[in-house]
């Protein structure tokens, strides 16, 4: 392995010296909230600003017609056209989750299923949203397409446990998905 030594560049007298810094970041400073008052700042004209400024009123106003579309939120499952789950219980994405968000216990499909031969499906799936980081792994893991991203940025809830979204709630959340599993496609 080769070593590189580097140079250190010698400094003018004035450089040692922080008030020059300090100076050039209140002049940028200074600049932006002049062009704010004038009406000009970037973005002031999107978000319809109370008047000064690019400040968001956040309960009125939302960000989601500036949200882009890559945009990763709140985690969800979905359903096929039919009705029926998409996760097959792999566990992938609970093994693939940073911050062990993502609870599975598999189980298995009722004997009168015509499905109950070939797949699985979750008796249990929990992921809490406190420990979640958006991060998008379990939705680039899973197989099935089973779990997906959305562009919900608002989870709130009073307690610990209302911030556990279960199984029923990311149903309920993601709804139905069409079409075959996409994966590679321009679909997704």
């Amino acid at each position: 392995m080769a070593i590189v030594k580097v140079k250190r560049p010698k400094l003018r007298w004035y450089e040692h010296l922080y008030l020059p810094a300090i100076f050039k970041g209140l002049g940028i400073t200074l600049k932006h909230a002049i062009k704010t008052l004038r009406g000009k700042a970037p973005g002031a004209e999107n978000m319809a600003s109370s008047g000064l400024g690019v400040t968001m009123q956040y309960p009125e106003q939302k960000w989601d017609n500036q949200l882009p579309e890559y945009y990763r939120g709140v985690p969800a499952l979905v359903t096929d056209e039919q009705g029926r789950e998409r996760c097959v219980s792999c566990q992938l994405c609970e093994f693939i989750c940073p911050p062990r968000a993502i609870t599975i216990l598999p189980g298995e499909l009722q004997s009168d299923d015509p499905w109950a031969k070939v797949e699985k499906a979750p008796r249990e799936f929990d992921i809490d949203m406190i420990r979640c980081i958006y991060c998008g792994m379990c939705e680039e893991v899973c197989p099935e397409q089973a779990i997906f991203l959305r562009q919900d940025y608002a989870m709130t809830g009073s307690s610990r446990e209302e911030m556990v979204n279960d199984k029923g709630r990311l149903y309920e959340i993601g709804g139905v998905r069409e079409g075959l599993v996409n994966k590679w496609n321009e679909l997704k």
